[in-house]
């Protein structure tokens, strides 16, 4: 899909409030809110837009630890690793990758022993699964959800 100006600067009004009002966005740049409704609709069709969603801090509901999983999976296990990794709860993130590791995932746990209880009872349990690394996250210093539109 093309974008053009108009598009962009909706995206960009989207990404920085997702909450901000039809009639603001039209405001700020010009146009009617029925033209900004109809073009959030159209993004929103075309897949541009995948959903809104709030961001809930992680340590305010209990989970006061993070990690990155590096994982290993026989060849051919993928898709079956993937959908039981899906159901796991403290996955927050799945990704596919090249390299050392076939997967790398970020975790959430309350604390150390909940974070051992998920790798050793249920990530080392997945079928197919043969080797991880995990790399507890000391702090994040830089994340954002805005992608340069």
């Amino acid at each position: 899909m093309d974008l053009d100006d108009t598009d962009r600067a909706i995206l960009r009004a989207l990404q920085e409030d997702a909450r901000v009002a039809f009639s603001e966005i039209a405001r700020r740049i010009d146009m009617s809110s029925a033209t900004v409704h109809d073009r959030v609709k159209r993004l929103e069709e075309e897949g541009v837009i995948r959903g809104y969603h709030a961001d809930v801090n992680p340590e305010a509901i209990g989970y006061g630890l993070s990690a990155i999983v590096g994982l290993r999976v026989e060849q051919g296990r993928e898709d079956e690793a993937l959908d039981l990794l899906k159901s796991i709860d403290g996955v927050q993130e799945i990704t596919l990758t090249t390299g050392e590791w076939d997967i790398v995932m970020r975790v959430y746990a309350p604390d150390t022993a909940k974070l051992r209880e998920l790798m050793f009872d249920r990530i080392a349990q997945v079928e197919g699964f043969s080797r991880s690394q995990t790399m507890v996250v000391l702090d994040t210093e830089y994340r954002t959800h805005e992608l340069p539109v």
